[in-house]
């Protein structure tokens, strides 16, 4: 077995979990992660292997992800440009089922509740936040993988954060006014990257 066949291999359970918060389907998510395993082997002269950076960028130490040769961000990108297709054609269905099966915690009230919140997400909202927040890519990882300027993945992260936020707390804050730690407020959320 090649080295690339069996990295794909090893990335294939996050990729699936990652298809799965995109389609919120699990046979969909696994048509998708066919198709973008398909569509990478398909097309692996393509891929060009960065060099790996250490944590203080000399060339040659291995990074703190072990994506950070373009791997993985390279099979997200098609697999987000697949997606994007298949929303884009008009025979295509969304359903609303969230899948049970995507690791959030122990309390099943509470990934109930993450799930549906992650389902009222539009799109390219929940495409960020899956990006930054599950798969923990810095902003112009994200950027890249998806096709648009850093400003924007952090506005839509921003509004992403600030809609599940409201779908689990409930009502939403006036614009511009923050709670205090400790005042009862709802606890703010912060920027990770």
């Amino acid at each position: 077995m090649s080295d690339l066949a069996s990295r794909l291999i090893a990335l294939t359970p996050r990729l699936r979990r990652h298809a799965r918060g995109l389609v919120r389907d699990a046979s969909r998510a696994d048509d998708l992660l066919q198709d973008t395993l398909e569509r990478a082997w398909r097309y692996r002269w393509r891929f060009q292997l960065r060099p790996r950076l250490g944590p203080i960028g000399q060339i040659g130490q291995i990074g703190v992800k072990d994506e950070s040769d373009g791997l993985f961000a390279w099979l997200l990108t098609i697999m987000h440009r697949l997606h994007l297709n298949a929303v884009r054609r008009p025979d295509r269905l969304e359903l609303s089922e969230v899948p049970p099966d995507i690791p959030v915690d122990d309390d099943p009230g509470l990934r109930r509740d993450l799930l549906r919140a992650l389902a009222t997400l539009p799109e390219d909202q929940r495409a960020v936040l899956l990006l930054v927040g599950l798969e923990q890519f810095a902003y112009k990882e994200a950027a890249d993988v998806l096709g648009v300027p850093v400003g924007t993945v952090m506005s839509r992260l921003s509004r992403a954060r600030e809609r599940m936020r409201v779908a689990l707390e409930g009502a939403p804050i006036a614009s511009g006014v923050f709670s205090a730690p400790g005042d009862g407020g709802s606890a703010m959320l912060h920027r990770v990257k």
